[in-house]
């Protein structure tokens, strides 16, 4: 995004085992081009407080209870069009900041007024509103459909700016403008980077309960601008984003033979990752993005192999005498969590090792088989699945498996993926319908609080959210 630093301040007022299967193992077995437009960012005005110090942070301590109530009035325009984009572009922000849990967006009932400057604000109208935090956005339609967008973020307690930053870009671009915007005043006031300008890949489920058609797609985090990567003829699973390319692994079952394949979001390519004679399944990139980590069946299990992406060098982590799955690297790529049932044949447990296989040590003891762990972005928490006798349920604990909880239950709900800045966890949800089974990406908060479902996208599993994308 073009950052523009011209808008000046106003005044400052402040045995032999089974085959692996996804429901004994929990086993998750046209491309989007990126942000069109050459996009820009500038600073309007002055930040009175370097991005997330003391001065420019709000606490959110209990804030699942109490969010922080902040102003978001009408966005101003010069024009009708400008009016319709501003209303557009507003709407999607409140959304994101009211979604997240962590706000309470107030405002919407103020007049909209065409072709004003973003003026110093009310200070008296909005403190009697109880509202903590402000922000005012201009918004202009130019030739050839380019778009300005000159927002400022205020403390009402303070009565003075916080931030001020214009973005220019494309109309159609509009939608992750917003997202941008949000993820701004939410590093600002909490102090952490914002999760809302990310993609999640995802399997979408299409067709009858008896024919049913699983196809790759991608889409906003909150369910928007959908795209399919894959034509649906063959099943694919297990989508893992590469943290530093527009690249996607996935299982492909192609010939009815289940094996990873690399997908260039940008070009369209596919390239199948080796092809070694068995079923792959299960992929995960390093933190650097330079290799992969999936499973390969033997006769009598499956063992978990690095493959080296440059070089094409295979390496094996762990034996096959018994079913290591799921595997996936802390983030400094030191360890590496994984599920396995090598303690016995059906008690699947989470183990830790390190990145070259040794030293493996169980973490996880409580009742039930424990499976398709997610290491989150900060190292602080490993996300998981967990069956018991009646049901399943997607908890977290720590690195040495103190800490366990369970963060929501279900007939079957399963497939934790952190969202970047380690908060948020999307999974899937599947409950009995009387057609079939109904397929939901969902959301919650690492505290258990804030369960939400996605905007509806049809039928869909296996969600993997991907890193916050570039300017």
């Amino acid at each position: 995004m073009e950052a523009l630093d011209t808008w000046k301040e106003g005044p400052r007022r402040s045995g032999r085992r089974p085959r692996c299967s996804r429901r004994a193992m929990l086993v998750g077995t046209a491309a989007w081009a990126g942000f069109i437009a050459t996009a820009s960012a500038h600073s309007v005005g002055h930040d009175t407080a370097p991005l997330g110090g003391d001065a420019s942070i709000i606490s959110v301590s209990g804030a699942h209870n109490a969010p922080i109530p902040i102003g978001i009035p009408p966005f101003q325009g010069h024009n009708g069009a400008s009016l319709q984009i501003a209303k557009r572009i507003r709407k999607v922000v409140a959304e994101d900041l009211n979604g997240c849990g962590l706000f309470h967006v107030r405002g919407k009932s103020l007049p909209q007024k065409e072709g004003h400057s973003n003026p110093v604000p009310e200070w008296a109208i909005w403190a009697a509103r109880g509202v903590d935090a402000l922000v005012s956005a201009l918004v202009t339609c130019g030739k050839d459909r380019h778009l300005s967008v000159a927002y400022r973020l205020w403390s009402v307690a303070e009565q003075k700016q916080l931030r001020g930053v214009e973005y220019r870009t494309d109309q159609e671009n509009w939608r992750r403008l917003a997202h941008i915007i949000a993820d701004n005043i939410y590093e600002q006031l909490i102090g952490q980077p914002g999760y809302f300008n990310t993609r999640v890949a995802y399997v979408a489920v299409q067709g009858t309960a008896t024919h049913q058609h699983r196809r790759l797609a991608v889409m906003d985090y909150d369910g928007h601008d959908v795209q399919y990567l894959t034509s649906g003829r063959w099943m694919a699973l297990s989508p893992q984003w590469n943290p530093h390319r527009q690249q996607v692994a996935f299982v492909s079952y192609e010939n009815n033979h289940p094996r990873v394949m690399l997908l260039d979001l940008q070009s369209g390519a596919r390239t199948i990752v080796g092809d070694f004679g068995a079923m792959t399944f299960g992929p995960r990139f390093s933190p650097d993005g330079r290799s992969l980590l999936f499973s390969v069946t033997g006769e009598f299990g499956a063992a978990i192999v690095r493959y080296d992406l440059d070089t094409r060098r295979l390496t094996r982590l762990t034996d096959a005498d018994s079913i290591n799955v799921t595997p996936c690297y802390n983030p400094d790529g030191t360890k590496i969590v994984f599920n396995s049932d090598r303690d016995g044949p059906g008690n699947q447990q989470l183990f830790v090792m390190k990145a070259d296989g040794s030293n493996v040590q169980r973490i996880s003891y409580g009742s039930g088989r424990y499976a398709e762990p997610d290491w989150s972005p900060d190292g602080r928490l490993i996300a998981f699945t967990r069956l018991t006798a009646t049901e399943f349920g997607i908890g977290v604990m720590r690195p040495d498996g103190l800490g366990e909880r369970l963060l929501t239950q279900g007939y079957l709900v399963q497939t934790p993926s952190f969202c970047p800045n380690g908060r948020v966890i999307m999974y899937c949800r599947q409950q009995p319908q009387k057609q079939g089974m109904r397929s939901r990406l969902m959301m919650i908060g690492a505290d258990g609080y804030n369960g939400r479902a996605i905007s509806d996208t049809g039928d869909a599993t296996d969600p993997a959210w991907g890193p916050i994308l570039p300017l």
